[in-house]
């Protein structure tokens, strides 16, 4: 099992990153939205822990930056209904709160994150609310949303879809412009203008 990927980062794209290692192997990682924000530019190094997910048409790489939120996202797994897709899309839409929404059971918190209707969510607190207890919110974060995520919400807010908004916010993080919530909702906004 491929536990942790760690070397230079030769590319970031909407939702995979490229990470080549020393020993002249790349890996294409899946990330959530958060941890597309955190990483530093292209060429530096990173450390991510990772989630080998086998199927029978491949298998995919996803990458953490942290083992809490690596952990909620293996736990996310074992519930039934719940593949690596939509369990990337609640870190990436809920980010530390997630943590928090599971284990309050805020079913409309979950509902939020798009592929999530009221039965998923009821079942993965169902499943799920006992399991967290033994992790945090994710290092370094409370709960206060991240930049990336306030931005995705206030393009929410404006009426986009969480979908379009999400790909629209990842779109101007994988070119590398990290900032505040004002100037990816800014950059965010030219790419949804741009296509219509």
């Amino acid at each position: 099992m491929i536990a942790a990927v760690r070397g230079t980062l030769v590319d970031r794209a909407t939702d995979r990153v490229v990470v080549a290692t020393s020993g002249g192997v790349s890996y294409e990682i899946a990330v959530p939205l958060g941890v597309l924000e955190r990483l530093p530019q292209v060429g530096q190094q990173v450390d991510l822990r990772t989630v080998p997910v086998v199927r029978d048409d491949g298998w995919s790489l996803y990458g953490f930056d942290d083992v809490g939120e690596r952990a909620v996202f293996q736990r996310l797994l074992g519930v039934n209904g719940v593949g690596p897709r939509l369990a990337l899309a609640m870190l990436s839409s809920l980010s530390s709160r997630a943590i928090h929404a599971i284990k309050d059971g805020d079913i409309a918190a979950l509902c939020t994150v798009p592929g999530v209707g009221r039965k998923t969510a009821e079942r993965i607190v169902l499943e799920l609310k006992d399991k967290l207890r033994d992790i945090g919110a994710p290092e370094g974060q409370g709960k206060d949303r991240l930049p990336a995520e306030q931005a995705v919400f206030a393009l929410v807010n404006l009426g986009y879809g969480s979908a379009e908004a999400d790909r629209a916010v990842r779109t101007v993080l994988s070119g590398g412009q990290p900032g505040n919530p004002v100037e990816l909702v800014r950059a965010a906004l030219q790419l949804l203008t741009r296509g219509k």
